[in-house]
Order: structure tokens, then sequence, then C-alpha cells
């Protein structure tokens, strides 16, 4: 939730006290119009309708996204129907489709009919796009203009289409049918020869993307051509809409956001931290938490059922398993990233799980060192002490294939490769690093007594 102003909020009160249009107006012309849904936020409902109300429609439709989206339903809720159709018909079409998409489905089809014929068509289009695709990312408001007429025309007919443009740095050429055939910056339209065609002008090989396509993949287009915006066609080539780099943005965020929460064991909140209920956190944190107790609990079983020849090892146990599981956070953060961000894929596995054995080999063996240094000072004998470095060494190669090996196998199967890796790898190497450690120090310990008797005879 966005923290009401304190200073602008009284004025915004006896504004609407005193029902000063023009002065509501005045203020919100100076502002931007994410700074007035910001100060204005300590209203209530009723209030914020209030002061919505005096403003010009399409002044409405810019300021209403920039709410909370909890709060934009809240006030839909409380809305009267000559507030809705208005509001709808103007709002940006992606930041409409945001919004439909949390509502429940009954209410949508019972407002639908306060909207135009028109943006009731564009409505059901985007919200029959499947969610995280390129679709459910798309505006419907974009520039386009045939081949066939001079640079000149195409800056007239820009003007008109300018305020029903999100934007307009890119102008898509298409042919009779609506195909996509090329398209033109603004720029090069501009500074062109106002007699050349744009047929001329105009770039042929479009970058684009398909209405279904997932939206990590139209993300790693954007970002690998550093475009402004990418068209989105139908499987005929047909241009339907394009994605801008401002929700391509508040994508990037999202996904950012879930990855995090979901690597630190916590189901993805829908809402802000603040604003989730306490019994909801309670069950996102909860279930996992539980699936982490019961592989804590493996731990704890075998560690209870395992003897421990040499009570000195005990003290390294922690050390040990740490080791192991901090290698294989590591590598699933860098497997996540990477395939998040397109540098690999599961195709790539073998290359990855080579990569990861060698690191496993190297990192083990510079931690391994003074591990052995350590458990001199605590061992028995230096031959006792070689269980540190060996167990060591086990588990954060293990550790590093695991870590590198669960992300790919989530993917393979259609999850987030984020979901629960750093904890699953931490609990595996746990209950390996113990196994490990226990049977290092029963193999000295046997290979001890062989070499005794081997005296004696």
């Amino acid at each position: 939730m966005v923290a009401a102003n304190p200073i602008l909020l009284p004025e915004l009160r006896s504004l609407l006290q005193e029902q000063d249009a023009v002065g509501i107006r005045e203020v919100a012309e100076e502002l931007h119009p994410a700074t007035v849904a910001e100060f204005s936020e300590g209203l209530d409902d009723n209030e914020i309708w209030l002061l919505l109300d005096a403003l010009p429609v399409e002044q409405r439709a810019e300021i209403f996204p920039y709410y909370p989206l909890v709060r934009q339903i809240q006030l839909l809720e409380d809305a009267n129907n000559s507030q809705l159709g208005p509001l709808l018909e103007w709002m940006a079409p992606d930041n409409r489709d945001d919004l439909l998409r949390e509502l429940d489905p009954d209410f949508v089809e019972a407002i639908l009919p306060l909207v135009a014929k028109a943006e009731r068509h564009d409505i059901r289009m985007l919200l029959s796009c499947p969610e995280d695709s390129a679709g459910s990312l798309m505006t419907t408001e974009y520039a386009s203009l045939p081949a066939n007429i001079t640079a000149g025309e195409a800056i007239a007919r820009l003007r008109n289409q300018a305020p029903n443009s999100e934007s307009i740095y890119y102008i898509y050429i298409l042919d009779s049918d609506r195909n996509l055939v090329g398209f033109i910056s603004l720029r090069d339209l501009i500074l062109a020869n106002p007699t050349s065609l744009v047929a001329d002008l105009m770039q042929r090989d479009v970058i684009s993307v398909k209405v279904d396509e997932p939206t990590e993949q139209v993300v790693q287009k954007l970002a690998r051509f550093d475009f402004i915006a990418i068209p989105v066609v139908d499987d005929t080539s047909r241009l339907v809409g394009i994605v801008t780099h401002d929700d391509v943005l508040d994508t990037v965020r999202e996904e950012a956001t879930e990855d995090a929460q979901m690597s630190a064991a916590v189901a993805p909140l829908n809402e802000g931290y603040l604003e989730t209920a306490l019994i909801t956190m309670t069950w996102k944190r909860g279930v996992w938490l539980t699936i982490l107790f019961f592989t804590a609990a493996v731990t704890a079983m075998v560690l209870a059922r395992t003897p421990i020849p040499q009570v000195w090892l005990i003290a390294f146990i922690p050390l040990v398993i740490a080791s192991g599981g901090n290698s294989g956070n590591q590598s699933a953060t860098l497997v996540i990233t990477a395939l998040s961000m397109g540098d690999c894929s599961l195709a790539d596995w073998p290359r990855i799980l080579r990569r990861e054995l060698i690191m496993g080999l190297l990192l083990g063996t510079l931690l391994a060192v003074p591990g052995f240094l350590l458990a001199l000072l605590y061992a028995p004998s230096p031959a006792q002490a070689l269980v540190i470095p060996l167990t060591i060494l086990s588990v954060v190669v293990l550790g590093s294939l695991v870590g590198s090996l669960l992300p790919l196998l989530f993917r393979s199967i259609g999850l987030d490769p984020a979901l629960m890796s750093n904890p699953f790898v931490s609990a595996i190497v746990d209950v390996v690093g113990i196994i490990l450690s226990v049977s290092y120090t029963h193999l000295r310990a046997h290979e001890t007594r062989h070499d005794l008797v081997c005296r004696l005879l």
C-alpha cells in the first residue's frame, strides 16, 4: 500500500467537502497521475470516487491504475454503473486486462455491457489469452500504417493516431489483411524525404512474438534486441497488439519477487507483505515449513540411528553440512538465473553438470585444506583428521551437482526452477553429509584396526 501524504490529504478532503471541482482539477493537472493516486491513498472509497468524478474521464482513467490492485478491485465493487462504463472504456487495454483478470468472472460479465461494443471485443480478446503469455501483457493501442503512402502522408495520419496509441516510437506497417510486413521508427519517418514511400523506408525483418508465447521469451527478446516495444502476432502473422517495455519491467519485477519468495520456501504472495492477511501468510509459509520440517526430521533420524565412533566428530557436522548446503545453494541460484535469462536450456544439462562437477572439486579442495588444519586441533591423530577434508570435498561436490540438477528437474516437469530449490538442496546435503562423515570415520577406524592387527602378526 502506498503511504498517504499527510500534507496534501487534508487539502484534498477540504476540496471534496467544499465540492470544489475546479480546485480538484487544478491539483490533478499539476501532478503526475501516479502522484495523485499516492496522495489520495488515505481517502476512503467514497472520497476517492468523489475525487475521480470531479476529473475528466481520460484523466480519471490515467490515475486509476496507479492505485494498488487490491484497492482498484474495492473501488470497482463500490462503483455505480455510470462510473464503471466510462472508466473501463478509457483505461489502457493492458491495465484494464490486469484488473479484470483479478475480478470474479461473473462480475466481469455483469459489467461488460456497460462498455462500448468495440472495447468489449478488445476486452474479451485480451482475457482469452493465457496467463503469463504475450497476449496477457499486450495492449491493442498501437500505431500502424499501410506501405503505399508517402512519409508526409504517414506523419499526417500519425497525428490522428497518436492520442489513442500507447507508443508511437515504432510504427507497424500492415497490408490489407492486417498482416505485419514491416516497421519504421518515428525518427526515421521524420527525417525521411516527405515524398519517399513508406515501403522504401520500412525495415522488413520484423522481430515479433506469438500471442501465446510465454512471457519469459517476450522479456528475453525485448532485452536482447533492446526494443521499446515488440509486436504481437497471431498464427497468421496478423498484428494483434504490442508489448511495451514498461509492462515488461512490471513483469520482471513480479517474477523476481516470486522467485525470491519461492527460493526462501514461501509461496508467492498475491498482495504486498503488509496487505497479506496473517492467516494467508501463515498458510503460505507454514505449508513449506512443514515440508522442510519433515526433511529435517529425516536428518535427525539418520543422525539418531547412526553410531558416531568419535565424539570429536560431532563438532564438525554443522561445518560439513553447511559447506555442502552453501555450495549447493550457489549452484542452484546460478542455474535458476541462467535459465530465466535464457543463458542455458534443458538441452545444456550435460555441460552444466560437467561444469558443476569441476567447480565442486575445485571449491571442495579449497575448503578441505582449512578444514583439515582445523581438524588437526581436535582429532586424536592426523589419520583420523583426514575424515573432515574428505567429507567436505564429497559434500561440496554433491551439493554443487544437486544444486544444478534440481532447477533443471523442476523445469523439465513444468515447475518454476526457483520452487524450493535451495531448501531442498540443503535438506539433501544435510542427510548425505552426516552419512558420509560417519562412513569415513568408520572406514578410518577399520583401517586403523587392520594396521594394528598386521603389526601384531
